[in-house]
């Protein structure tokens, strides 16, 4: 059963983050990361991501990673 919801939210993120090549992609306009809503910059340089036809920005990388396991919980935040 694990091996079977690892492999379904693989393909689940897959989707979500391959644009489709016609798609017009949103741009991230909040000035904060979308998982700790820490001050872009405060980290470093900001780390940006497409996913589906959405920018995404992190502060840094344990935060894509944290974003990656709930994908839908995060992007509620700017939609």
């Amino acid at each position: 059963m694990k091996k079977i919801l690892t492999l379904l939210s693989a393909v689940v993120l897959a989707s979500c983050a391959a644009p489709s090549n016609n798609a017009k992609v949103k741009p991230y306009t909040v000035d904060t990361c979308i998982v700790t809503d820490n001050k872009l910059g405060s980290m470093g340089s900001p780390i940006t991501k497409v996913y589906g036809n959405q920018e995404v920005k992190f502060c840094c990388k344990p935060c894509i990673a944290k974003f990656e396991k709930e994908p839908q919980r995060y992007l509620k935040k700017i939609q």
